[in-house]
């Protein structure tokens, strides 16, 4: 075994937990700031306003996200650029709706499905950022 396999696996270690972190900071700001935003009549419904409903739960998850990164001290760049990662489903999605081939139901979940990939290419294109530069 070379001496560099334990800074890969320890590397590819940290950037997982990473991703897993920023999984549960996402699900946290969505959850959190939903509630909030529900318990003062700011939510909007999937059915009725798939839209608004879609950008208002990626700024929730944005913003659990953003809020963990700059505490793990991301810069704002990185942070700008994940969260990205959560409104760009809106980018092929909303055309398909606007045509009537998803519902506003479907268009949640499918763009839930692809935050996911789109927050590891993010990661994976920065991966010194994420995976930690030491050794």
């Amino acid at each position: 075994m070379s001496q560099t396999a334990p800074i890969t696996r320890r590397r590819w270690r940290r950037f997982a937990w990473h991703y897993v972190e920023m999984i549960i900071a996402m699900f946290a700001g969505m959850i959190i700031l939903g509630m909030l935003l529900s318990a003062v009549g700011l939510g909007f419904s999937h059915e009725r306003d798939p839209e608004l409903a879609y950008l208002l739960m990626a700024f929730d998850m944005s913003v659990g996200m953003a809020a963990w990164m700059r505490y793990r001290g991301h810069g704002w760049a990185r942070t700008l650029e994940m969260c990205g990662s959560m409104f760009a489903p809106a980018l092929p999605l909303f055309p398909l709706l606007w045509m009537g081939l998803i519902d506003g139901g479907s268009l949640m979940g499918l763009a839930h499905v692809a935050m996911f990939p789109l927050m590891l290419v993010v990661m994976l294109w920065r991966l010194d950022e994420y995976a930690g530069c030491a050794g």
